[in-house]
């Protein structure tokens, strides 16, 4: 992707997002200069890997297949293996009407999906067979708001703004917006981008950046150059 499409889409994405009333935390409007000059100081922020996030998969086509994501708070890998400790993580994130986000599934990150406001998020669902491949015969069941709901493999399923689908680990799923953009709440526990999504396709999670113009903001990939992290 073109730095230059990342700005436009980051401007038209905070946009979006506060026009909902959802506040994001004070870094989120932060140049690349300030979290450079800020670096000493914001350790918890590039560790976790908070902030923004923008991609298309490596396909390059982010009007039909991509994602815009912020990374509100996440805590650490280790607190999980040791049971105690920041053990939830929490993203708001923008699906355009059609945009597909592909096929994956998470082998530790169980998850709340929830639509937000906007149009309807629609929902692709598969369970995992005993390899962790798709299951294109076994019905899944998924808690939605609290109330379990059993769908054939492959169904569709569909929340209005508002409501909820709970992810468990190894819950294939594929996701869109219908009828105009959807705002998207996540609530999870650990989030780790890094490894922790298996994707059914052979695609990137995180997108090549060609530098056409200056970042407006950085996006959580842009740390380890920017910021040595």
């Amino acid at each position: 992707m073109k730095r230059s499409k990342v700005n436009d889409i980051l401007r038209e994405g905070a946009g979006f997002i506060r026009s909902f009333g959802y506040v994001l935390p004070p870094f989120a409007d932060w140049t690349p200069e300030e979290m450079k000059a800020r670096r000493a100081d914001i350790g918890g922020i590039v560790d976790a890997r908070l902030g923004w996030d923008i991609t298309d998969y490596g396909v390059g086509d982010f009007a039909n297949k991509g994602l815009f994501l912020f990374t509100v708070r996440n805590g650490d890998p280790q607190a999980l293996k040791e049971g105690r400790g920041m053990l939830y993580a929490e993203k708001i994130m923008i699906s355009r009407r059609d945009q597909i986000s592909p096929m994956h599934r998470h082998v530790i990150k169980a998850e709340d999906i929830i639509n937000r406001g906007g149009g309807t998020l629609c929902i692709q669902l598969y369970a995992s067979d005993a390899e962790g491949a798709i299951d294109r015969r076994a019905p899944v069941s998924v808690p939605t708001d609290g109330i379990v709901r059993r769908l054939e493999a492959g169904d569709v399923l569909k929340l209005a703004p508002g409501e909820s689908v709970t992810l468990m680990p190894g819950v294939w799923h594929e996701f869109w917006a219908e009828g105009s953009d959807v705002l998207i709440g996540e609530v999870s526990t650990v989030n780790d981008d890094l490894t922790d999504n298996i994707f059914a396709e052979p695609i990137d999670r995180f997108s090549d950046i060609e530098e056409d113009e200056e970042p407006h903001r950085l996006l959580v990939s842009d740390y380890p150059a920017w910021l040595g992290a």
